[in-house]
């Protein structure tokens, strides 16, 4: 689907289920999602990405290494489903752990982004995501992302008092030609 110099983006297969939930469902990295979740709770997860790619054409695509083909998590799009930025074009990623600070999910959300321009009719990609994950707020700054302040929230489905509770937004415009 999509290649980069050491990633390559695609679709979903079942066989891509168990190996996700092994690298990725840990308490490193679903601390700002939940926390760790049933392994059944995912299946719910897997048909809404297959479902967005078959409807949509763009899903959060499958990212592996393309040295040794290990599969590294997802980063993609989505059409957003969240207030405030329903209807919008989001992109998001998660990697497992081993994978954090190697670049790969830049790499990966860059190729996604160019993959966007390209493909979609959009004026702006939007991200989410809670207000404590450094990380990932973090790598928005560096894609060129900018805070959308007026659209910080409450995320709806994470219980109160939870520090995953409050949510940013950032954004970045669709580049000018010439």
């Amino acid at each position: 689907m999509i290649e980069t110099e050491r990633l390559i983006l695609r679709d979903w297969s079942e066989a891509d289920v168990a190996p996700f939930l092994r690298h990725t469902n840990t308490p490193a990295v679903m601390e700002f999602l939940g926390g760790v979740k049933e392994p059944e709770s995912f299946r719910g997860s897997f048909e809404r990405v297959t479902a967005s790619q078959e409807r949509s054409g763009f899903c959060f695509w499958i990212v592996e290494r393309r040295t040794d083909g290990a599969l590294l998590g997802f980063c993609g799009l989505k059409v957003g489903n969240t207030p405030p930025i329903v209807g919008e074009i989001e992109i998001g990623w998660r990697l497992r752990e081993d994978a954090w600070g190697k670049g790969y999910a830049r790499e990966a959300a860059m190729a996604t982004l160019a993959w966007a321009w390209r493909n979609l009719d959009c004026d702006r990609v939007v991200a989410i995501t809670a207000a404590g994950n450094k990380r990932s707020w973090g790598l928005m700054e560096r894609l060129g992302m900018h805070r959308l302040r007026d659209m910080d929230f409450e995320h709806p489905d994470v219980p109160a008092g939870d520090k995953a509770k409050p949510h940013i937004t950032y954004a970045i415009e669709r580049p000018r030609s010439g």
